[in-house]
């Protein structure tokens, strides 16, 4: 078996200024909630800074996402780098870019994940289905008061 590659693109508008998604995207109690729901969750937002989330997959099995920024641009862009583990097998390594579109006092969300998957481990489909969740979700925090 060999690695897979794939690369996928999300786009999510949402009715709120490019400041507030990008703050939820910034602030650790913000990206937690929509992020990384019911995990073990860590953020230092700054270039170089690393952010984690540790949880469970739906058999059980501990899940183990760690990114690195390697850049950010406030209320533009923000790149990381980042790889998923299953116990202690790597099952994915990832290049991703965050794009913020101010739109019409909208923002227009558009994430792009360049993927590389492991044998045997997760699927490019499951990894788009939930980025596509999370950004769903992210859509409740602009509800909050």
């Amino acid at each position: 078996m060999s690695v897979t590659h794939s690369t996928y693109t999300l786009e999510r508008r949402y009715p709120v200024p490019i400041e507030r998604v990008f703050d939820a995207w910034a602030t650790p109690e913000a990206r937690k909630r929509w992020m990384a729901q019911g995990a073990e969750h860590s953020q230092d937002f700054r270039v170089g800074g690393h952010e984690t989330a540790k949880g469970f997959d739906g058999e059980g099995r501990p899940l183990t996402y760690e990114a690195e920024y390697t850049e950010i641009i406030p209320n533009e862009r923000i790149l990381t780098t980042s790889t998923l583990r299953t116990g202690d097998v790597l099952s994915t390594v990832s290049v991703t870019s965050v794009e913020f579109h101010a739109e019409d006092g909208e923002t227009l969300l558009v994430v792009t994940e360049h993927g590389i998957y492991l044998p045997g481990q997760e699927k490019p489909e499951w990894r788009e289905q939930g980025a596509a969740q999370q950004l769903d979700t992210l859509a409740k925090e602009f509800t909050r008061p």
